[in-house]
């Protein structure tokens, strides 16, 4: 006998789910492609072996001493005219000591190679950069062992030259990082670190404080591993490309970030991929703030495709989680969010294939023109909508400072659930798509509104089709719908008297074995329930608090919708009297709006 017992408590709490029913995860990415058609790129083809070898020989290095308003060097490579040091030629240079105000030009071959070891240095530059990578192939700065170091800009950024210097290590050449060392960044005006070509950067612990962005690079952002606390007031991890779209990525393999910023925490013009790591991203002043910034204020954000393949994340976003411009496809990981407008935004395709979610604060939970869930344990709270799906794009930038959502054309739209245990308790609608809805495996609890405006799930295309999994729908009868007579699961939809809060809701087959448990959070008059367990013909018990309904199916489709949306629904559903002993027989009744 197949069994669903579902508690439902506080979401803070979670909910506990069990089956043994037929519900699958057939549909689980493979390492190829995900179900969003998101190509998966190789680490491979990000980094080099010298990207992540911070070795030297230091007998075989030049050594550069900076002594606060001087330097001394014995290389005939190294120029030194006061407090400022320029690097000519390709090797390898150890830096030591402190500059008041100075700063380090690498000015070589365009086809040379170098590395600069920072030893214990301290530099600031009252007016450029500290670092500035003028012309080379490509500069790998290291971070000796246990070394701190300390590079810093005073407030403004004069110029040199006809490069547009304004970052406090600024690079013309692709650059990279590493090293077991540590990096503290101060910008008191613009960005903590630039590269206008490849920003790479593979080990060492990072503290940025940036007045603009905090990394950001013309071609793309990659790391692989790496501690970082960027406070910023423009984007924490930044990069776009104007004149190339397959660049302007974002590529992070691993790491620890604890990004505070007051616009997008991670941002791409290009697409965003994820491996792994530990991300506290806190975006706009938090998700409760009335804060007067304009703009993109999203903790992750991608204008191309947006990749999860697995990570923690804690988010705390006045604007949107996650947001693509594209698709989106979660793979695994581990998400706490708290967001001011979406959770997950996509503008075409929305996959959740994996991993465990948590909304605790979203305007609307999950939302995108296709929303595909094969897998994952995922809990929504939602001021309005748990699940959206709708045409175009999302304009609106976040709730409460975007004006109304532009987010609801109704072109070729569904939501798909083939997998995964799923929870929400939402304001709005449950499950909302401007299409149709397919339901074909997955746990799927709902706590829908207590308004007649709002349905537990609703659907504005031509049927919502459930062949397997289990679904409990609670809200408003109002413009309730059921599932549509070409399901073949059976499923019923019954109006039950109003209650008010903690009922328990129960069902049991004809020989008193229970189907499914669940106790409500808030108040509903309009229980949905589908399950495995529903056969034509059989004869089921419907109770809440002890109030008992029999029912006995005549067809898979009991009870058909209200007037959702002013076209009419069918009949009314059944068991308005619901109430001690009260039993019902119907079959066949269109469901769904006509």
């Amino acid at each position: 006998m197949k069994k669903l017992k579902i508690l439902s408590v506080l979401l803070a709490i979670g909910f506990v789910l069990t089956s043994c029913g037929k519900g699958s995860s057939s549909n689980k990415v493979t390492d190829g492609t995900t179900s969003a058609n998101i190509e998966k790129v190789d680490s491979s083809e990000m980094f080099t072996d010298r990207d992540y070898d911070y070795s030297y020989d230091e007998a075989e290095s030049i050594k550069i001493t900076l002594n606060g308003d001087s330097a001394t060097s014995d290389s005939s490579a190294v120029k030194i005219s006061g407090s400022t040091v320029t690097i000519t030629d390709e090797g390898t240079y150890i830096l030591s000591g402190s500059l008041t105000d100075g700063m380090i030009i690498v000015d070589a071959e365009d086809t040379d190679k170098l590395q600069i070891v920072l030893d214990g240095v301290s530099i600031n530059s009252s007016s450029s950069a500290a670092i500035y990578v003028k012309q080379a192939d490509k500069v790998f700065i290291t971070l000796a062992e246990d070394s701190e170091n300390t590079l810093s800009n005073g407030g403004e950024y004069v110029a040199i030259d006809d490069n547009n210097i304004d970052s406090v290590i600024f690079s013309k050449s692709d650059l990279t990082l590493n090293g077991l060392g540590s990096l503290t960044i101060t910008s008191k005006a613009g960005h903590g670190i630039v590269s206008k070509d490849d920003l790479v950067i593979t080990s060492g612990n990072y503290d940025i404080t940036a007045l603009k962005h905090g990394l950001s690079a013309n071609d793309s952002v990659r790391i692989a591993e790496g501690s970082f606390n960027i406070t910023a007031q423009k984007d924490g991890i930044h990069a776009e490309n104007e004149e190339d779209t397959s660049l302007g990525f974002v590529y992070i393999v691993s790491g620890s970030f604890a990004i505070n910023s007051d616009y997008d925490g991670i941002s791409s013009s290009g697409y965003t991929q994820i491996n792994d790591g530990t991300f506290t991203i806190t975006t706009g002043g938090q998700s409760d703030n009335n804060s007067s910034l304009s703009g993109s204020l999203k903790a992750i954000k991608a204008e191309g495709d947006l990749l999860i393949a697995d990570g923690e994340f804690n988010i705390n976003s006045i604007d949107d989680a996650l947001h693509s411009g594209s698709n989106i496809a979660v793979n695994g990981g581990t998400f706490e969010i708290s967001s001011g407008d979406d959770a997950f935004h996509a503008d075409a395709d929305l996959s959740i294939n994996g991993g465990t979610i948590n909304v605790t604060k979203s305007y609307e939970g999950l939302e995108a023109q296709t929303i595909n869930i094969s897998g994952g344990d995922i809990t929504i709270e939602a001021s309005d909508d748990g699940m959206n799906a709708a045409g175009g794009n999302d304009s609106s930038g976040f709730e409460g400072f975007g004006g109304q959502d532009q987010f609801n054309s109704s072109s070729n739209c569904s939501i798909n659930i083939s997998g995964g245990n799923i929870y929400i308790n939402s304001y709005g609608d449950g499950i909302d798509s401007n299409g149709t809805i397919t339901v074909s495996g997955g746990n799927t609890v709902v706590f829908g509104s207590t308004d007649g405006g709002n349905s537990a799930i609703d659907y504005d295309g031509s049927s919502a089709t459930i062949t397997d999994g289990t679904l409990v729908a609670l809200g408003n009868s109002q413009m309730a719908q059921n599932f549509s007579s070409n399901s073949t699961q059976g499923s019923m939809l019954v109006t039950v008297g109003s209650y008010q809060g903690t009922e328990e809701i129960t069902l049991t087959d004809s020989s008193g074995n229970e189907i499914i448990s669940v106790t409500s959070v808030k108040s509903f008059n309009s229980v949905l329930v589908s399950s495995p367990e529903i056969q034509d013909g059989e004869t089921y018990t419907l109770s809440v608090n002890g109030n008992k309904t029999q029912i006995t199916m005549s067809g898979l489709i009991y009870g058909s919708g209200g007037m959702g949306g002013g076209f009419g629904g069918g009949g009314q559903p059944m068991g308005d009297n619901f109430g001690g002993e009260n039993t019902q027989n119907i079959g066949g009744a269109p469901s769904g709006r006509m």
